[in-house]
């Protein structure tokens, strides 16, 4: 019989392990029961926090830069480079993880850092950048970040308006000129699970202000002080799929900085190497910390399902909750998931001891697939 090829390509268990951590925890399990099972690990992200280590984990330089975090201190933030590629994460910079336990500025969190995480890239010398969005404290439209790379954003009495989403109300001209000139040489892609346009029923505020923090009342003012600063850039731009994500740092990266938006595993499986990767497995391993409704919409697991089955290659799912039924798991190229829930009923301990639980559902794998 032929030896088992195992690729460990899963996300993090956001809260209790990262993505690294899942696949040697899941490889542990797997040697347990198959001493000599060959393993190779991708730890894989969407565009969303933990994109820059997995690109690390990948055999990409981490570099540090001191920014301005969202409620305007000084943070240290981290990205990737490997030869003239570099891989930005917003959450770095802008994301809620830079914000004290219960403080929340809906209307001021400004997006400044990720435009000088971005000119730090520059000046690494990247030509190509992967800008994953998601995770973010901010609801600005981008437009700290188009500061922080030259642009201006002026009130009537031609002062700068304020930081944060709730300053562009006051928006009455955006001067682009001043923008970093190497902008025009750099492939920009801009990486995300999210495409929701900016403002309206589905855009930025409405459906991820709240988990920033925002009011209803907030939400009615960061939707139209964005309405507004769309009608001054250009509003066509808006509507694109993407414009929404990271509070609407993907519409200034679309109108502004001539990104292009693709979906946010598609890029980072790309980038990481996943299909040398996959080409050399007979069984794929991926997951997160939540398998359900979401996934299925562009979620790490299902992008990783969806190549492995173009290329014919099992896969099998671990997660610590699982939300979605046997169907949805095999519409999505899954055979079967393994949930910590199952080993562990009780959330809270199913966190704290996620990677001994995360080793035994590698065990029952190991004995289901691999024995």
């Amino acid at each position: 019989m032929e030896t088992a090829r195992v690729l460990v390509a899963a996300d993090k268990f956001k809260g209790s392990l990262t993505a690294v951590q899942v696949a040697e925890r899941v490889t542990a399990g797997l040697r347990r029961v198959v001493p000599g099972v060959r393993v190779e690990t991708l730890p894989v992200a969407d565009g969303g926090d933990g994109t820059v280590a997995a690109a690390v984990a990948a055999g990409f330089e981490r570099r540090e830069a001191r920014v301005t975090g969202p409620l305007g201190d000084p943070v240290t933030a981290a990205y990737a480079l490997r030869g003239s590629t570099a891989v930005v994460e917003m959450a770095e910079a802008s994301g809620l993880q830079h914000l004290p336990d219960g403080v929340f500025a809906p209307l001021t969190a400004t997006t400044y850092g990720s435009g000088e995480l971005l000119r730090a890239a520059l000046e690494a010398g990247a030509t190509t950048i992967v800008f994953g969005v998601g995770g973010s404290a901010t609801t600005d439209g981008g437009a700290g970040m188009l500061a922080a790379l030259g642009a201006r954003f002026l009130d009537a009495d031609g002062k700068s308006v304020g930081p944060g989403g709730g300053g562009l109300a006051e928006l009455a001209e955006a001067d682009l000129s001043g923008l970093d000139p190497r902008l025009k040489d750099v492939d920009l892609v801009l990486a995300s699970d999210v495409d929701n346009p900016l403002t309206g029923p589905k855009g930025a505020p409405e459906v991820y202000g709240r988990q920033k923090g925002a009011s209803e009342e907030d939400i009615a003012v960061l939707d139209a002080a964005l309405s507004h600063y769309a009608s001054v850039l250009g509003p066509e731009t808006a509507a694109l799929p993407g414009a929404g994500a990271a509070g609407g740092i993907g519409y200034g990266a679309l109108v502004a900085l001539g990104a292009r938006f693709r979906p946010g595993i598609e890029v980072m499986l790309d980038v990481l190497g996943f299909a040398p990767a996959l080409a050399r497995a007979t069984l794929v391993i991926t997951g997160e910390g939540s398998l359900d409704e979401q996934t299925l919409h562009g979620k790490a697991p299902a992008g990783v399902a969806a190549a492995a089955r173009e290329a014919g290659i099992e896969v099998v799912a671990v997660c610590g909750r699982l939300a979605l039924s046997q169907e949805a798991l095999s519409g999505a190229g899954i055979a079967r998931a393994y949930a910590l829930a199952e080993l562990e009923p009780d959330p809270a301990v199913s966190m704290a001891q996620a990677g001994p639980l995360l080793e035994r559902a590698a065990e029952s794998i190991a004995r289901d697939f691999l024995s």
